[in-house]
């Protein structure tokens, strides 16, 4: 019943009443107030109790549409009921599913390598126009609104502090250059490509709390045979891909904090408590990553999902960490350890790298564990202990797993890696200059080709008749040159080379260029600091050692299937170079400073003199009386006698 049902019945008996009908109409004034009182009271009393059973009501009916959302969210969204086949045991459906997994490895120099990878899987289709998605459950909706609004078929973006030592530290996992990097592939009914990038790139930047917005079309590139989707798809119409960079783009704890929400148990529960802002900012290097593409569930590609890919990269130093020593523990590291793994997550693992310590005379680790597992990451075959977080077991009876390496003594040499790059700038002055790009193949006796990409900035104006590539010695022709001048102030110079590298070898790539004069206005507020070039980007296919597996579905740990194998004899690696930092021609500033100083100076002293003397009164005024004069002329005023 309703607050109107009730008064109306209750005013219905009292009509029915005549005895009640007559005191009513006879009673004195302060009998009415005191029923009406009576019956608002009621009237209130009821309308509380049939509001609280109407919003339990209520309440109990989103919990049945919440099960079943949760059970499907994309079946839910669009009305269709859920195949038997897709229900587990327990008959509820999950279309989306979540992992994390942590890799530890030790490096020969004595620092750790720690790398974080969360993967969120989701059976929809964010393109389809007829279905839109509306209810998430481990997806984040902030990136799934971006996917569909503005038909993203695949993303990736970095933020990059430091530069990854690959002499020092090897390869690894997955690369990213210095600063920040986003490249994007748009479904190829998009007309307008190059609005919706500069909408994304501003919506991007508001979500990670980047400066993303600055990018525009002087630093934006359209590459014609590098990056490659990395999901479903051979897309080789290079309209629909943009590629940018920011070399100077700074990574702080805001930009960690909104790449945290975005994870499914956020940094509450599971292997993100370990994401200590204040540890992993003290660092030599870190790198945080989103990656979204769409991917295969099975070999033959029938059924497809979307897969968001989270990594973060961090090198803790032996040196600036304080400790002096060779012994590391997830305490040291993060300042925490781990307690429960997130619920969420259907696998939880942490892996740590004991393929250089077999026996365990290099190190000790633990607490100890029997299961081992080895995989081929980076043309490789690596042997990791594994720490599954879902069984109780793993924490013992502190629940609590806190991992310690101990060094026992000093780790041999490293194997240098079969492909590393080197970039610099040579010449003298301010006016001209070159850039040396050295390729590195280190691979004893085979030869295989890289794809060099190289973006200048238009203000570096590259004499392209200049490039020359050698390889001990000799001129090395690439087999495919693909180079788009720059327009000022409109867009960078792009430069693609396809280039063999022969064995045991160090390709040399130079380009001269000339600087350009900028305008007062288009200098930075610290013009002698310098202005950045991004890194340039070698992708190859690298022999491998033992047998790499071309089955990407095959379930296998994300640290070693993020980038598709297709041939057991390579694998794919990108390297990206160093950024460059290049000095300008920078006119003195303080001239203008000094200039506004002596002409503010003039204009006071001299205009000021003059209007004073245009504007000022005259009077002449008469010398003032003695003392003695006045005090008798006072007197004589007394005394009505005429003044002196």
């Amino acid at each position: 019943m309703r607050m109107d049902d009730n008064i109306a019945a209750i005013m219905k008996k009292m009509l029915e009443n005549p005895e009640k009908q007559s005191r009513w109409s006879s009673g004195s004034a302060l009998g009415k107030m005191a029923a009406v009182c009576v019956l608002m009271l009621i009237a209130l009393i009821l309308s509380c109790k049939c509001d609280t059973l109407e919003k339990t009501q209520d309440e109990a009916a989103p919990v049945v549409s919440s099960k079943a959302e949760q059970s499907d969210p994309a079946a839910v969204s669009s009305g269709s009921e859920v195949p038997d086949e897709e229900r587990d045991g327990r008959g509820v459906s999950l279309p989306d599913q979540c992992e994390e997994e942590l890799v530890i490895r030790p490096l020969h120099s004595g620092d750790i390598y720690a790398s974080f990878q969360f993967r969120t899987q989701w059976d929809t289709d964010f393109l389809h126009q007829e279905k839109k998605v509306a209810h998430y459950r481990l997806f984040p909706k902030s990136l799934g609104q971006v996917l569909s609004k503005f038909s993203v078929r695949e993303l990736h973006i970095s933020f990059t502090q430091g530069y990854w030592r690959t002499m020092q530290w090897g390869q690894p996992f997955i690369p990213s250059p210095p600063g920040a990097e986003l490249w994007v592939w748009f479904h190829n009914t998009v007309t307008d490509v190059d609005g919706n990038w500069k909408e994304l790139t501003n919506v991007l930047s508001g979500i990670f709390c980047a400066s993303l917005n600055f990018i525009d079309s002087t630093n934006t590139v359209q590459p014609s045979a590098s990056f490659k989707p990395l999901g479903l798809g051979n897309a080789t119409d290079h309209r629909f891909l943009r590629y940018a960079t920011l070399p100077r783009e700074i990574v702080c704890t805001e930009n960690l904090t909104p790449w945290k929400k975005l994870l499914p148990c956020g940094s509450k529960a599971g292997l993100a408590v370990l994401l200590k802002s204040e540890k992993l900012f003290h660092s030599s290097f870190h790198s945080q990553a989103v990656h979204i593409r769409p991917v295969c569930k099975d070999w033959q590609c029938t059924d497809t999902a979307w897969e968001l890919r989270q990594t973060l990269n961090v090198v803790f130093d032996l040196y600036t960490s304080g400790q002096g020593k060779k012994e590391w523990s997830l305490f040291k590291m993060f300042s925490r350890t781990l307690t429960e793994a997130c619920p969420l997550a259907s696998s939880s693992k942490v892996y740590v790298d004991v393929t250089d310590n077999p026996e365990g005379e290099l190190f000790d680790l633990s607490p100890a564990t029997s299961v081992l597992s080895t995989a081929v990451v980076l043309g490789d075959r690596r042997t990791y202990s594994v720490y599954d977080l879902t069984k109780k077991d793993t924490f013992g009876q502190l629940r609590s797993l806190n991992l310690v390496l101990r060094w026992k003594g000093e780790s041999g040499d490293m194997l240098r890696p079969l492909l590393h790059a080197e970039r610099y700038v040579a010449g003298f002055g301010l006016q001209t200059g070159e850039i040396h790009t050295l390729i590195y193949n280190n691979h004893p006796y085979r030869a295989f080709p890289v794809l060099l990409l190289d973006s200048v900035p238009w203000y570096l104006r590259l004499y392209i008749h200049t490039l020359t590539v050698t390889s001990k010695s000799r001129e090395n022709k690439p087999s495919y040159i693909h180079y788009q001048p720059s327009k000022d102030r409109l867009r960078p110079h792009l430069l693609e080379m396809l280039v063999q590298l022969p064995p045991n070898s160090v390709t040399e790539v130079t380009v001269q260029f000339e600087r350009a004069l900028l305008k007062w206005t288009e200098y930075t507020p610290d013009p002698n600091h310098g202005f950045y070039v991004g890194s340039s980007v070698i992708s190859a296919l690298v022999p491998s050692v033992v047998a790499m597996d071309t089955n990407n579905t095959q379930e296998r740990p994300l640290f070693s299937s993020f980038f598709p194998t297709k041939e057991e004899s390579s694998y794919f690696m990108r390297v990206y170079t160093e950024p460059l930092l290049v000095n300008l021609p920078t006119p003195d500033f303080s001239m203008p400073y000094n200039v506004i100083c002596l002409t503010c100076t003039v204009v006071a002293v001299g205009y000021g003199s003059f209007y004073n003397l245009l504007t000022r009164t005259f009077q002449v005024e008469e010398p003032s009386q003695p003392l003695t004069k006045r005090l008798a002329n006072v007197i004589r005023r007394i005394r009505g006698v005429p003044l002196l």
